[in-house]
């Protein structure tokens, strides 16, 4: 994989969610960019549960109260497993994680309702693999995720201004800053997990808009 930035794309005036998606694919098809089948990223959140000292000694994690976890899934990777703290760690596991975590159950309890997602379509331009997802959560549509990746380089210093002007293209005044951890990579190598912690960053603030009304979201 090469260097990815992932942002949410605002619902255009008086258009719905779906209608959104429709427009953005069109411009992409209009640069040429080619259909490459689908994709989907999920997110579940766990909370760490006040378990107490039990008979054979177990740590409490009662100080723990509130910490959360994202267990997340990407279909570029369909073998692997991401778990991701808020401004910790991300650990890569296999897909058998999903069963640890029942396992774990004591100590990591599932947020109600809380698992949220993006699907939609890759599209190839070039050097560029752009998706274009529909994020729900639930059977409702809640916003638009767009990932573009420049494939022929793992630095992201080195190529944030060809992303940059690529995203220009399309997004128009939309195009976001330079991702976060960019900044956090320095001139090191990007990664499957930079990827998954802005996912999990788009999902946390999409969570967040609606619990307020947003004008322009339907």
């Amino acid at each position: 994989m090469g260097v990815t930035c992932v942002s949410q794309m605002p619902v255009a005036e008086g258009k719905s969610v779906q209608q959104t998606v429709e427009l953005l694919t069109r411009k992409l098809e209009m640069l040429g960019a080619e259909k490459q089948g689908t994709f989907c990223v999920d997110c579940e959140t766990y909370h760490t549960a006040a378990a107490t000292l039990g008979s054979q000694g177990r740590l409490s994690l009662a100080g723990q109260a509130g910490k959360l976890m994202y267990v997340m899934h990407n279909s570029e990777y369909p073998l692997s497993c991401f778990a991701l703290f808020e401004n910790g760690p991300c650990l890569i596991a296999d897909t058998n994680f999903d069963v640890l975590m029942v396992k774990l159950k004591g100590f990591f309890q599932s947020a109600k309702a809380s698992k949220i997602e993006t699907r939609g379509t890759r599209y190839q331009y070039c050097d560029f693999l752009v998706k274009v997802g529909t994020v729900a959560m639930g059977p409702s549509a809640r916003g638009i995720s767009v990932e573009v990746e420049y494939g022929p380089c793992v630095v992201a210093s080195d190529c944030w201004s060809l992303l940059l002007e690529f995203l220009q293209s399309f997004l128009g005044s939309h195009t976001p800053a330079a991702p976060a951890v960019f900044g956090n990579r320095h001139d090191g190598v990007y990664g499957p997990a930079d990827t998954m912690v802005q996912y999990m960053e788009l999902f946390n603030k999409i969570r967040k808009q609606q619990q307020v009304p947003v004008a322009g979201i339907r």
